[in-house]
């Protein structure tokens, strides 16, 4: 029988920079593993990851977090870029654990966690993007929002519900501003700077990250991997958590290994 999720605890906020993250943390059921930290996508928070965190607490601590201007957190003041907001993310994650952690982060929130450990690299010690964005097919708003269109036909009714509430807490401006930045961050040149293990994971049936997308990013980083969830959407840690959180286990147990590439 496998081991109990661990509850979440009261969450904290950190100021960092004049802007604000939240953690949600669960306890570590073994100190000798790394913890993971999980970092939502653009207009998200925390809740649409809450099953694979859930799932990931079974034997290690698990930190999900809230980014500024998301979840309800208060918007900063100035438009706050990738490299910005993955600077203040640092010093939260330098905050969490004593030692490197594992970064997963889903949709624009893999932009974040890589430009993280190709900021700090002292910080991780692998990378999990999910869904990553933007795949050179979308990258303009409107074929953005085609393909997020299309995905919502995907999504379990349940998901879509999270999804429209936390893209009305974040609001348009904050989101649109947000979306500048994503499309013009180029992940496919950050990976290749990346001096630890990657692993590219996506749904079967993502609209939004393809498969020869996924691959590009896989190819371009030195020691990475990429693996798909059958029958998965955009947000497959949502939809399959236990088939996520495997997949994440099993990179970092047995692929997360220097010179290892799955095809």
């Amino acid at each position: 029988m496998s081991a109990p999720a661990r509850s979440l605890a009261v969450p904290r906020s950190v100021q960092v920079g004049g802007l604000t993250y939240r953690v949600h943390g669960s306890p570590a059921p073994d100190a000798a593993r790394l913890p993971i930290v999980l970092v939502h996508g653009i207009g998200m928070s925390h809740r649409y990851l809450a099953r694979l965190h859930r799932e990931l607490t079974r034997d290690r601590a698990v930190f999900s977090l809230d980014l500024p201007g998301f979840g309800g957190l208060p918007r900063p003041r100035h438009d706050a870029s990738v490299p910005e907001i993955a600077r203040g993310l640092a010093e939260v994650v330098e905050s969490l654990s004593d030692g490197p952690v594992i970064l997963v982060g889903q949709s624009m929130g893999s932009q974040w966690v890589v430009e993280l450990a190709r900021q700090r690299p002292d910080l991780v010690s692998s990378v999990v993007v999910i869904g990553p964005v933007v795949d050179v097919r979308h990258r303009t708003a409107a074929a953005q929002m085609r393909a997020l269109a299309i995905d919502t036909f995907v999504e379990r009714p349940t998901t879509n519900a999270i999804l429209i509430a936390d893209y009305l807490r974040c609001g348009v401006p904050w989101y649109l501003a947000q979306l500048r930045h994503m499309l013009r961050y180029r992940i496919e040149d950050a990976v290749g700077e990346l001096t630890m293990p990657l692993l590219v994971l996506r749904g079967s049936r993502d609209p939004i990250a393809s498969t020869d997308w996924c691959r590009m990013l896989r190819d371009r980083a030195g020691d990475s991997a990429f693996a798909t969830i059958p029958g998965g959407p955009h947000n497959v840690q949502r939809t399959a958590p236990r088939a996520t959180a495997s997949a994440i286990r099993a990179y970092v147990e047995v692929m997360a290994v220097p010179g290892r590439r799955e095809r």
